[in-house]
């Protein structure tokens, strides 16, 4: 590891926390949720805006549907195969919450919608590639993915995620770090699934005899897929959002349902799956149907060998910068599950320290920004050091 680019880059990220926390709060002022597509697009834009500035190649990869993606681009050295920092634009948030809450910054945190869930992230991974651009380039080449609906289980990202990670040899994914200060070296999969149950509509009073109620059938459903919960083997199965009939006197003729799964492993996946789906399709009263209407997953990170010594170099580098990390377990999934299931190593939650994520009072610790850009540089460094 050259001692010069080392401390050039090092001493340029040190001085940019500014720069940083400004291009936060304009991002952060842009409504991005993930079927938003002007406003994933305008993140983008600014994003490729200062990137460019800085010399470094863009390409937009377009959507009709969900917002584009951005891929930028820093050539390296001829080391054995590019490294991948990722982030996602999208947030949860609808339409009007960044000008119903604005960015804001109160002692060494701010707040505001997606401030670290994850434009944090990206605002730091691009510095990190500005840097390498400024200073000669990376060991090895180095690849910035900003995608557009990570929030919704990315069905137009992981097609463009997947490939890129099986030219890559490591992936840093930028979702926040845990307000431990850690990273995240395991997480949940996780599917949704939207389902429909349609019964047969009469009047209450005068032919509820004749009436097939769908949300009586939907409510059968829940009670058999909350039943699916096996908190030892560490799967959820949850119903969130529900929907149905059209009057309170009329035996509802369609219901609608959402439901949450959460698992540890592929093979759970896979078994827990085909159980709810067996679920959301059955007929639970006679003439009632039920059919899947959309369905989207997370696959899980798991630990290997690989990412404990990938762990281990980065709690080097934040050692050297004089702080401590380890790796620790969420329940929330990510696009890091797909990388590392192409084979890619994988270390997740190298964001900015934050917290709250979904919430109204979400929060990002701005005095981590630059220590954790710089270690994500130097564990690059020491990668072909």
């Amino acid at each position: 590891m050259a001692e010069q680019p080392t401390n050039e880059i090092m001493q340029f990220l040190a001085g940019q926390k500014e720069a940083m926390v400004a291009l936060l709060a304009e991002l952060v002022n842009i409504d991005s949720g993930s079927y938003n597509k002007a406003g994933v697009d305008a993140v983008g834009a600014r994003l490729r805006q200062h990137l460019e500035s800085e010399g470094i190649l863009c390409e937009t990869i377009p959507n009709d549907t969900y917002g584009d993606c951005l891929r930028a681009a820093v050539p390296g050295g001829p080391g054995n195969g590019q490294i991948l920092l990722m982030g996602h634009r999208d947030t949860v948030f609808p339409d009007g919450t960044a000008a119903a809450r604005p960015f804001r910054i109160e002692g060494d945190r701010a707040t505001g919608p997606g401030v670290a869930d994850m434009k944090a992230g990206l605002v730091m991974n691009s510095f990190v590639l500005a840097a390498f651009k400024r200073f000669g380039g990376a060991p090895c080449p180095l690849v910035g993915l900003y995608t557009a609906d990570e929030e919704i289980a990315s069905p137009s990202s992981r097609p463009i995620i997947e490939a890129e990670a099986r030219r890559s040899r490591a992936v840093f994914n930028a979702e926040p770090g845990r307000p431990s200060g850690n990273v995240v070296t395991q997480r949940k999969g996780a599917a949704f699934i939207r389902f429909e149950v349609t019964g047969k509509a009469t009047h209450s009073g005068v032919d509820h005899r004749g009436g097939i109620s769908a949300i009586e059938a939907l409510c059968r459903k829940v009670q058999r897929l909350h039943a699916l919960t096996d908190y030892e083997a560490g799967t959820t199965v949850n119903v969130g959002l529900v929907k149905g009939g059209t009057a309170v006197n009329t035996v509802a003729a369609e219901a609608t349902g959402e439901v949450d799964i959460r698992y540890q492993s592929l093979a759970i996946m896979e078994e827990v799956l085909a159980r709810v789906q067996r679920i959301c399709t059955a007929e639970e009263l006679p003439g009632s149907r039920g059919r899947i209407l959309h369905e989207g997953r997370f696959l899980p990170l798991t630990p290997s060998a690989a990412s404990k010594e990938l762990l281990d170099l980065y709690a080097s580098s934040a050692s050297d910068l004089g702080f401590a990390v380890a790796g620790e377990a969420t329940g929330g999934s990510a696009d890091s599950g797909f990388t590392a299931a192409c084979g890619a190593t994988t270390l997740c939650g190298t964001g900015p320290v934050g917290g709250n994520p979904h919430r109204d009072d979400e929060w990002c610790r701005l005095d981590t920004i630059v220590p954790r850009a710089q270690a994500l540089a130097l564990t690059i460094l020491k990668m072909n050091g």
